[in-house]
């Protein structure tokens, strides 16, 4: 008993000082400028539905300009976590219109003449991997502007732990836009967070870390909704409760969690999209594997590779507290080291360490004493953890950082090449808002690791405890999926690698005609085969789920950028992403969303693709707001596992540690506790 009270108010102290850190808020923008003033957010509300392996989340904002002068406004918002932008809106004389797709460069062509011309316009464009930038004009003196923006994501499990975030903060990677603009993260009338999630499978509950004052209710045990509200915004239900706290500033992700029942069996899902007539369907096939993986127990090598530089300020103190509880789950057969880089690199514990409590405290504290500055070599650390590595042990890496390379070697593909020289797992732990995702997740692909995104509103004890489940068991590796019985094609992603423990296996491509189908998935646990097989059916029609289309369409486009990454840019591989994001009406590197006065859409030739994409996705949403919960399994007939779903360890070795869904029986006590302190 004494050791557990110890364990809570060591994650209620953790919390603390998470809840405490700095952070820039992702808001409006305009320039510092007295010529163009700061806007008013009078009103951001959120809607989120997860459903059916994905979410869809609607960001619809009122901005109010209230100086005398006629402005443009630049809102800018962090590129959520494989998320595709399908519906950008701008209000003109009080209509919403969504934009069209076109090439970046006629995009941004386009709407300067617009605006030159004095003519509502608006334009979202994606900075890379760091923030979707929505430009409008005008903002009338005096007046309310008012847009949309709708984007889809696939909602992964891991070990059962659903995961959802908001981003809010802004990822603090881009010194010179933090220096030039100023950020306004007040909402001065309303703010409303409403989630929905409907899952085939029942859910035991929901939390949100950092903002405790939540309601979430269960409606059916496959049925949950979470609401955030203040000011205006409040629903006829939550009127009927108690007031909540004021939410006023948009400087914190929003970060849901949610728990599958236990006892679940491994299982296959599978969303289809199909129009009666057409021959060509699309599918995201979602594979939960059976628990069959075993633990390893003999000694390894841990190298803690750690991000000094300036860019990791705000999440600094989320790295220690992670470095934290890794060093708390080895055992003392295990060996560490810890390397630390900014403009250069360098080893803190010179060389490897047994991996006792007593080393672990003493590079702990060196770790507290150290504070974030300088650049980013991230080449020059990920080298430096490398070398001396011990052919005779199991090695492992553990990256922890925001990706954003800006000194020394930066390119993709160098990092790429350094891994394959190697036979090393790394694992990467990815800061932040606006991090780089996509150098990081290929860096571990290619390596055969995995990475795991981290807020500093998240759970950071939880997280750590799902990537240590994963560290301390064997992994399937060198995977390769068949079906055989229905015509498949574009498969994506094109190289799965590995699957580690509690990880799904997502998988979209398109089908042709209709029919049962043979799926097997093989690949390698300790060098020897494995193989893992079912049968079901596709679908000759199905228009329940439209959206997939653009998440096949997303996932494609990150496998030809992958390419380009690795291999360079080409003619080719940039005109492919171009089409692909045209016809299905997403906004890229390589193309941007204008929105038009219904005639100059028509001046410029524009075709309304996506105005039809979008009425016809939400008119599926609607449908399947009023349906009952789908269940999606397709194995039924034939499972693919013989085993239940994997969870989180309810314990490991070496630091009495305890698992994500232990935390949520212990939530309560932090709530009391923060209620208390609160009242003080």
């Amino acid at each position: 008993m004494f050791t557990l009270i110890k364990q809570v108010k060591y994650l209620v102290v953790g919390i603390s000082l998470l809840a405490a850190q700095s952070a820039f808020a992702a808001g409006l923008m305009t320039p510092k400028s007295g010529n163009l003033p700061q806007l008013e957010i009078r009103q951001h509300h959120v809607e989120v539905t997860i459903e059916d392996g994905y979410a869809v989340t609607s960001v619809e904002q009122v901005f109010y300009n209230p100086n005398d002068a006629e402005l443009e406004a630049i809102y800018s918002f962090p590129v959520p976590e494989k998320a595709s932008v399908g519906e950008f809106t701008y209000w003109i004389e009080g209509k919403p219109v969504t934009g069209e797709v076109l090439e970046k460069q006629r995009a941004k062509e386009v709407y300067q003449q617009e605006r030159d011309q004095g003519r509502e316009a608006a334009l979202t464009e994606q900075d890379s991997y760091r923030t979707f930038d929505s430009y409008v004009y005008p903002v009338k003196p005096q007046q309310d502007v008012r847009i949309r923006l709708v984007y889809i994501q696939p909602a992964h499990l891991d070990s059962g732990i659903g995961r959802y975030v908001y981003p809010l903060e802004e990822g603090g990677v881009d010194e010179q836009r933090l220096a030039f603009w100023s950020y306004n993260d007040v909402v001065t009338e309303a703010f409303s967070f409403d989630l929905k999630l409907r899952s085939s499978y029942p859910i035991d509950e929901m939390r949100l870390p950092q903002h405790p004052q939540a309601t979430a209710s269960s409606l059916s045990p496959q049925e949950w909704s979470v609401s955030l509200h203040n000011g205006q915004a409040g629903s006829e239900q939550e009127s009927t409760q108690a007031p909540s706290a004021v939410v006023q500033k948009l400087d914190r992700d929003i970060v849901v969690y949610w728990r599958h029942q236990q006892g679940l069996p491994g299982s296959v899902d599978m969303v289809t999209h199909k129009e009666p007539g057409k021959e060509r369907g699309t599918f995201m096939l979602t594979v939960t594997p059976g628990d069959d993986l075993t633990s390893i127990n003999e000694g390894r090598d841990w190298v803690f590779v750690l991000d000094l530089s300036g860019s990791m300020k705000g999440k600094y103190q989320s790295l220690v507290e992670g470095v934290r509880k890794g060093l708390a789950n080895l055992s003392d057969r295990d060996r560490f080291k810890i390397v630390l880089f900014k403009n250069h690199a360098r080893e803190l514990t010179s060389g490897y360490v047994q991996a006792t409590a007593d080393n672990a405290r003493r590079f702990l504290n060196k770790l507290e004493n150290t504070g974030p500055s300088g650049s980013t070599n991230l080449y020059a650390g990920l080298e430096r953890g490398i070398k001396g590595l011990d052919s005779d042990r199991s090695s492992a890496i553990i990256l922890v950082t925001d990706g954003v390379a800006n000194v020394g070697i930066t390119e993709k593909k160098d990092f790429l090449k350094l891994l394959e020289r190697y036979d090393v797992r790394l694992f990467s732990f990815v800061m932040g808002n606006s991090a780089n995702r996509p150098l990081l997740e290929g860096m571990t692909k290619i390596s055969n690791g995995f990475s795991i995104s981290v807020s500093n509103s998240d759970d950071i004890v939880g997280q750590l405890l799902l990537a240590t489940d994963k560290l301390t068991h064997e992994a399937l590796h060198d995977i390769d999926v068949k079906i055989r019985g229905v015509k498949v094609k574009d498969l994506t992603p094109s190289r799965i690698g590995s699957l580690y423990r509690g990880r799904q296996l997502i998988l979209f491509g398109h089908y042709w005609g209709d029919g049962v189908a043979d799926v097997t998935i093989s690949g390698k646990v300790s060098g020897q085969p494995a193989e893992y097989s079912s049968r079901f059916e596709f679908p000759g029609h199905s228009t329940r789920n439209p959206e997939i289309e653009r998440l096949w369409a997303f996932a494609t486009i990150e496998d030809l950028q992958n390419q380009i990454d690795y291999l360079g840019e080409d003619a080719d591989s940039r005109q492919a992403i171009i089409d692909v994001a045209k016809e299905f009406s997403l906004v890229t590197d390589y193309t941007s969303m204008v929105v038009l006065r219904e005639e100059q859409f028509q001046h410029y030739g524009v075709e309304r693709r996506n105005q039809v994409r979008v009425a016809k996705e939400q008119a599926a949403r609607q449908q399947r707001s009023t349906a009952p919960v789908v269940d999606n399994r397709v194995d039924k007939q034939q499972p693919m596992y013989s085993t239940p779903r994997a969870y989180p360890s309810s314990g490991s070795s070496g630091g009495g540690a305890f698992g994500p869904w232990l935390l949520l029986l212990l939530f309560p006590l932090w709530k009391a506790n923060q209620r208390r302190r609160n009242a003080k």
